[in-house]
This record gives structure tokens, C-alpha cells and sequence, in this order.
């Protein structure tokens, strides 16, 4: 899947809040693949990074993978063309939501 081009829904934009757990605010688009069907039977999560600005969809490449490892579901990274972030930079950046969670960044 990295490399490929996808078109993200956003529904919950930078700056709001979690609908369940309001104590987490993304500090970067989040939304899904609409099509891609994930283990969780939701369509496929997706972060967006190197956007600054709340977006309602977003074309983009998937740069990559955060593999839950207690977790039934992956999220994909998705990001312009042209832009690109180290591991940590990744971790750093998505740590709000995925420090709850043990896993690991495939690139």
C-alpha cells in the first residue's frame, strides 16, 4: 500500500475533538478510505499529515503503515506529494491518539 494514492474522507478535522474520548484532540486531519474495508469492519483510518489547515477530504500518497500490535486495526499515513517525515517525526505527530496503543512504523 505505500507508494499508492488515496483520497481521504475527513471527519474529524484538525483541532476537534474525539467523539468518545473528548479528552484527545487531533492535532492533524483524520478520516478513512472510503472502499477499503479494515479488520475492524470500518473503512480504513487514515492520518494526513503536512496539511496545517482543517480539510474535509484530502488526496494524497500513503508514506506509511502504523501497524498496531494490540490492535485489530492498521492506520495509514497519508501525506502531499513531495513531503515526507522520519519514523519519529510520524510518532511524534500522531502520539496524541497512538500513544494508547503499542505499535510500530512501517516506511
Amino acid at each position: 500500500m505505500i507508494g499508492k494514492y488515496v483520497n481521504v474522507t475527513v471527519d474529524r478535522p484538525l483541532g476537534t475533538h474525539h467523539p468518545k474520548h473528548t479528552n484527545i484532540v487531533y492535532n492533524v486531519n483524520y478520516g478513512y478510505v472510503e472502499g477499503i474495508v479494515a479488520p475492524d469492519g470500518d473503512y480504513q483510518d487514515a492520518y494526513i499529515l503536512g496539511v496545517n489547515e482543517p480539510v474535509k477530504e484530502f488526496y494524497g500518497k500513503i508514506i506509511a503503515i502504523i501497524h498496531r500490535l494490540d490492535d485489530v486495526e492498521d492506520k495509514w499515513v497519508v501525506a502531499p506529494d513531495n513531503v515526507s517525515f522520519t519514523k519519529d517525526e510520524i510518532m511524534e505527530l500522531v502520539k496524541f491518539q497512538e500513544k494508547y496503543f503499542k505499535s510500530e512504523i512501517i516506511m
